[in-house]
């Protein structure tokens, strides 16, 4: 009994571990990578994925074969979502943001090359609609993808880069211009996104900072282009966002909301 004990909180330790070290950065991992991160036998941290992927804790890239977390810990998580800080947070600012502009409005936090949407307000409107919390948005052809990756290590940037980028449509940015992109939405505080992962649907976003000055999480509108970005300029949302995410960023303690503020 006392050896089954063992080995039993052995399988969740080495499974914590691997939890541990696909959330730890935001490229994926593939078996041999763990192994070596580890210490662990390939054929260990296979079993380990594959029970894992069983339960939705991690997912597998088609492509690449490597591994990533999966929604199942998300699902896990929405007794989380009620007291996490970011979202409690944005609430108020993302109903006040969604009256204000009349679109959709977004919270998310990065989670791999994805944005995972935490808190969403409805379109103001009898239009049907779909809650999106839960949803990943690619995190390079997203307002609130570009607003986080704007200020990531460029070391982060660089791997994600390398590790390819899915052209979504044909609107959705190359890495040179991804690159040129993100060092103006720096200086301006505000990211846009352009039919660059759906088509005729469009994004705008600003990036939320803790306490720390370290970029946390994203709040932003979407919806059709045509509203998303008027023809009339003053009714263009990106003050509306950019005080949003000022807001957030407030009541989370940063000492300054940008990093070019």
């Amino acid at each position: 009994m006392a050896n089954e004990r063992r080995t039993t909180i052995q399988s969740i330790d080495r499974a914590a571990g691997i939890l541990k070290a696909l959330g730890a950065g935001p490229l994926r991992l593939g078996v041999s990578e763990l192994a070596d991160r580890l210490g662990l036998a390939r054929p260990t941290v296979h079993g380990l994925l594959q029970t894992l992927v069983v339960h939705g804790f991690v997912e597998q890239d088609p492509a690449s074969e490597k591994y990533q977390l999966g929604p199942g810990l998300l699902q896990l998580g929405y007794s989380y979502l009620d007291l996490n800080e970011l979202r409690s947070r944005s609430i108020v600012h993302a109903d006040r943001l969604a009256t204000r502009t009349g679109l959709a409005v977004r919270a998310g936090v990065m989670h791999g090359t994805s944005v995972v949407i935490v808190h969403h307000v409805f379109r103001p409107d009898d239009t049907l609609q779909i809650l999106e919390v839960g949803l990943q948005l690619p995190v390079h052809a997203s307002a609130l993808g570009k607003a986080l990756l704007a200020h990531l290590d460029a070391r982060v940037v660089d791997g994600l880069i390398q590790e390819g980028l899915p052209k979504l449509t044909k609107h959705t940015l190359s890495a040179t211009r991804l690159r040129q992109e993100l060092k103006t939405i720096r200086e301006q505080g505000v990211a846009t996104e352009r039919n660059e992962a759906v088509l005729g649907e469009s994004s705008v976003g600003a990036a939320i900072f803790d306490r720390t000055g370290a970029a946390v999480g994203a709040i932003g509108v979407a919806g059709e282009t045509e509203r998303v970005f008027p023809r009339a300029p003053a009714r263009h949302p990106a003050q509306a966002v950019i005080e949003a995410a000022r807001g957030v960023s407030r009541e989370l303690g940063a000492p300054r909301w940008s990093v070019s503020a």
